[in-house]
């Protein structure tokens, strides 16, 4: 990677794609950053952005109360793409005219092109886009063309070529819009003059020499989890400061079966990374004691993670930095923008949590990066499928998969059914391609019949669900046969359950995790 890293700054306006605008643009090897729609200009032209685009958003420019970027945005001297809203918001700001219109656009579109145009090239002159909107422009600013229009939108696609502003009324990120990566592209390759330096190798070799700039002769440690995210960042910066990196492995009692001792091995021996393992089964069920409430339990969980893992840390000398695997959603999520409409901000577990009187500064070598960019990081970094391709497993471990009260006994049954799950699914090519299948233990007891005698037994629930990030989901219509294997082998492997029912709930009405 070059020292200067050509970027796309992406104005959030609150729209639900902007994101996927992101994503997009990374994969025209070019980087991107989401920024608040109201950034000042002076912090917008120290992030050097070789273009802008302006994101859209559930608002009519019209609004009084309607988001505002600066307009001095269009006299910066780069060239600017606004998508639906954006593109109102750029004819509302250089004099033009948008109003609410009768003939509203939901959906495909068919998109003609009126003139050639480079943020076209390779789209075709007929094809099909995909519309959001309830306003349309009416009247174009000074110097501004239509260069593509829909059946209800005479100025589908605009441009003043002078100043290299560019708005279009469609989403060109979604897949709806099968060419819309041609629009994206162009605008990056062609009219930014981005080379496309972006890419995981390049990020490597950047971040490493980032990560011993910051941390220089200093010890680090990481809470290693076992997860995509703690792995990958645990290998890169084992690539970048060695010996002075040391992971915490907390077993919690509630990993999956095997757990402990594949991350161990992988990691201990096959990486040589020095790893601290700490087995605070017993700490971890006593503070589980006779506690039912979802999240009550999740508390208790991470309390005692937090005790456990100051303890450990506090063991490790000269230890100034705390490593940790937060990825560019999360940042992104976890940041409260002053004024910001969208409503997908959240708290997330990797920002912020740990006690502050360990007074350490945080490594975060993975900040930049989308979940799919963080594999690409593994895969590059020699680290196996297993690891890079796992399903999201939940802080709390196996505790939120068991209903109720969490017991010893409860925790081993469900081990090894879950783990007949996993098998079976890795079986019939399915693993992977669902974004988590797994098992619950119910404390319900049913009747049932094994070999000609009456069993009273507790009831396992399978779980199998597809997402794109997990904020919303759709159970997985397994094929009868592997729900059939899978409920036989739970039956007559693990004993103490003696029925298994499937869950059929999406995400809402339902969580993914039952707890």
């Amino acid at each position: 990677m070059s020292s200067i890293l050509e970027k796309i700054a992406v104005l959030d306006f609150g729209s639900q794609y902007s994101q996927l605008i992101a994503r997009r643009i990374r994969e025209c090897s070019v980087f991107s950053k989401i920024l608040p729609y109201n950034i000042s200009l002076e912090d917008l032209r120290a992030e050097n952005p070789s273009g802008i685009i302006l994101s859209g958003g559930p608002a009519s420019v019209y609004n009084p109360k309607a988001p505002k970027c600066d307009p001095g945005i269009l006299s910066l001297g780069v060239p600017v793409l606004g998508i639906c809203y954006g593109e109102q918001l750029i004819i509302q700001m250089l004099g033009g005219k948008v109003a609410g219109c009768e003939a509203r656009e939901y959906g495909k579109a068919e998109l003609d092109l009126k003139e050639n145009d480079v943020l076209f090239e390779g789209f075709g002159d007929k094809s099909q886009v995909w519309m959001s909107h309830g306003d349309k422009v009416k009247e174009l600013p000074s110097g501004f063309r239509a260069i593509a229009v829909t059946g209800s939108t005479e100025y589908a696609a605009i441009v003043n070529s002078s100043m290299k502003i560019y708005g279009i009324q469609f989403h060109p990120e979604v897949v709806h819009t099968p060419r819309g990566k041609f629009i994206i592209e162009n605008f990056c390759r062609k009219i930014c003059g981005c080379s496309g330096n972006w890419t995981m190798r390049s990020f490597i070799d950047a971040s490493v020499e980032e990560v011993r700039k910051q941390v220089g002769d200093k010890s680090v440690i990481l809470g290693l989890s076992g997860g995509v995210d703690s792995s990958v960042a645990a290998a890169l910066l084992h690539k970048a400061i060695g010996e002075q990196l040391t992971c915490i492995f907390v077993n919690n009692g509630l990993l999956r079966k095997g757990e402990a001792e594949r991350v161990q091995e992988l990691f201990g021996r096959n990486f040589n990374i020095k790893l601290k393992y700490v087995d605070a089964t017993d700490r971890f069920m006593k503070s589980l004691e006779n506690v039912e409430d979802p999240e009550k339990k999740r508390k208790a969980i991470g309390y005692e993670f937090i005790e456990v893992f100051d303890e450990a840390a506090s063991e490790i000398k000269d230890a100034a930095f705390l490593a940790q695997g937060t990825t560019y959603p999360d940042v992104i999520e976890s940041v409260p923008i002053d004024g910001n409409p969208s409503a997908m901000i959240k708290s997330h577990h990797n920002v912020g949590g740990l006690p502050e009187k360990m007074n350490l500064k945080l490594v975060e070598p993975l900040a930049k990066l989308f979940k799919d960019e963080v594999r690409e990081v593994g895969r590059c970094l020699g680290l196996p499928d297993e690891i890079i391709l796992r399903q999201p497993f939940p802080g709390p471990g196996l505790g939120v998969r068991i209903i109720g009260k969490v017991t010893m006994e409860a925790v081993k049954v469900l081990q090894e059914a879950d783990s007949i799950v996993v098998d079976e699914m890795k079986k019939a090519g399915l693993y992977y391609k669902t974004w988590q299948t797994f098992a619950v233990f119910l404390p319900l007891k049913t009747v049932g019949v094994m070999g000609d005698e009456r069993t009273y037994e507790n009831v396992i629930a399978l779980r199998a669900v597809d997402s794109m990030d997990g904020m919303t989901a759709d159970w997985v219509k397994l094929p009868y046969e592997l729900m059939g294997t899978i409920s036989n082998r739970i039956i007559n492997e693990v004993r103490g359950i003696n029925r298994v029912v499937y869950d059929l709930t999406s995400k809402p009405p339902g969580t993914i995790e039952w707890e």
